[in-house]
């Protein structure tokens, strides 16, 4: 495969991973029912919280170097592989110094040993899986980026319903299947990031991605922005099941997971986006007409996205969720619905999608820092919201309190919209939209909360479909990358 043919596309590359994203999507939904159905309420709520304490901890040995290595890749495919393996030399050091100390810790205040190693087990080699996933959608091949997500996925789910089969309830037994599907996502991403960028006889040394990457200072420097804010992202969607764990219990957190299922499927879209979005930006920062054009594109069809989105996920979770996981998530036994409680994260989707455009240009831009400042904003008005509206609705009800859980992730999302449009200096496009930008949040929160209350006022949505014309237009429209151009100027 050549250089030329390695080069990322928004289009194609969010195609690939939307799709397989999707695919992945279902079968973590049907591992997710198996979960539900073989272990008691309690035991499926440590699990969740096993897994996203370490997957939010263990995020900071990233060092936000992928992200950097999705934004410098193109410009040099010859210098992705060096790339790769500089980002594993350095996070190797941070592995020796922080996960012993950090595990240590977490043991001592465990009631759950070998689950939360397992846990840590699942984070870590997660954490590794990024390098080379990043390198294949870097040299051009989210094709094969998309391909070990959806095989780590089949023999997850493969492995949770053999287990069923044979009537396991034993959490710890689940787990090691996670920590197995894992590992042979990062087997299977290795041997692709070696086969499209490795072999290559025209590899070059990491120093030729750019100037950051001439030293290890300059690269940690870099990478700093992103490595803070991958250390406070996660707590974006996991805040309000902390802060429920510790105000509630675990019954509680199982069910706002439940309810976060199909919601978080729903966020997969948008990360594909900003995934393919990335190394176009990145490629073409230095030429801020090209890269407000990618912007204004991106955005089109974001605005098209939302009512499609809203529609269809609604639809899957009134009748598929009910249908799968058993009735106590439903039927008021643990204090809520989970249906009511995700049509009411639907708004929070909404704006989530609608961000793309914004938080994509601060990672892609010159100021990176300005999207660690959006992130570290986003997670204190999470903590803000969820502290203050759960422990309101506590007052009430515990059915309350877990819708309060959504609305403050609702809150922080708008935040994040918000926020990423005034930071990336995108208020004049803002403006020249400002009926469109205030039509369309207006319908989107209405239509949330008239879902909730099963309302027929929810019908008012459909006039969102009116953006959908524009979108289909800017996925027709191709903005050509001057790669030809760089690579003269790179020789």
């Amino acid at each position: 495969m050549s250089n030329r043919d390695r080069r990322p596309s928004f289009g194609r590359d969010s195609i690939w991973l939307a799709s397989a994203d999707v695919v992945a999507v279902l079968l973590a939904f049907v591992g997710q029912l198996i979960l539900a159905r073989a272990l008691l309420s309690e035991s499926y709520g440590l699990f969740v919280i096993a897994i996203d304490l370490f997957a939010t901890l263990f995020l900071l040995l990233d060092l936000g170097l992928p992200t950097l290595l999705a934004r410098d890749g193109p410009r040099k495919p010859s210098a992705i592989w060096s790339g790769m393996m500089r980002i594993y030399r350095l996070q190797g050091i941070a592995v020796l110094v922080f996960v012993p100390i950090t595990v240590s810790i977490t043991l001592m205040q465990s009631v759950h040993d070998t689950l939360m190693l397992i846990g840590a087990g699942v984070a870590l080699v997660h954490i590794a899986s990024y390098a080379p996933r990043t390198a294949l959608r870097a040299a051009g091949d989210a094709r094969f980026e998309s391909l070990t997500k959806v095989i780590e996925r089949v023999a997850t789910t493969v492995g949770y319903a053999l287990l069923f089969a044979m009537s396991c309830t034993d959490v710890v037994a689940y787990a090691a299947v996670f920590l197995i599907g894992a590992i042979l996502g990062l087997i299977i991403a290795l041997v692709g990031a070696y086969r499209v960028c490795g072999k290559s006889s025209e590899r070059t040394d990491s120093a030729e991605l750019g100037a950051d990457w001439i030293s290890k200072k300059s690269i940690l420097l870099a990478a700093l922005p992103f490595a803070i804010t991958l250390g406070v992202l996660p707590y974006v969607i996991r805040i309000e099941k902390f802060i429920l764990a510790s105000e509630l219990g675990y019954d509680e957190v199982a069910l706002f997971h439940v309810a976060q299922l199909a919601w978080l499927a729903g966020l997969l879209v948008p990360q594909a986006m900003r995934a393919a979005l990335l190394p176009v930006l990145g490629a073409s920062r230095k030429d801020s007409s090209l890269f407000n054009q990618h912007l204004d594109r991106v955005e089109s069809i974001c605005f098209a996205l939302v009512p499609i989105g809203m529609v269809a996920g609604a639809t899957i979770v009134w009748i598929l969720l009910p249908i799968g996981f058993p009735a106590e998530y439903f039927d008021g036994t643990l204090g809520a619905s989970a249906t009511n409680v995700f049509m009411i994260l639907l708004a929070g989707w909404a704006c989530t999608v609608l961000s793309v455009p914004s938080y994509t240009a601060l990672q892609a831009g010159e100021k990176p820092w300005l999207f660690t400042l959006l992130i570290f904003v986003v997670v204190l008005s999470s903590t803000v919201f969820g502290l203050a509206l759960i422990k309101w609705g506590e007052n009430s009800s515990v059915g309350l309190a877990l819708e309060m859980a959504a609305y403050a992730s609702v809150a922080s999302s708008l935040v994040m919209l918000l926020l990423g449009i005034a930071l990336s200096r995108r208020m004049g496009e803002f403006t020249k939209r400002g009926i469109q930008w205030i039509a369309t949040l207006v319908l989107v929160f209405l239509t949330s909360w008239a879902l909730s209350q099963q309302s027929y006022l929810a019908l008012v949505g459909l006039g969102l479909f009116i953006l959908l014309p524009q979108g289909l237009r800017a996925m027709k429209t191709i903005v050509d990358q001057p790669f030809e151009k760089m690579s003269v100027e790179a020789e």
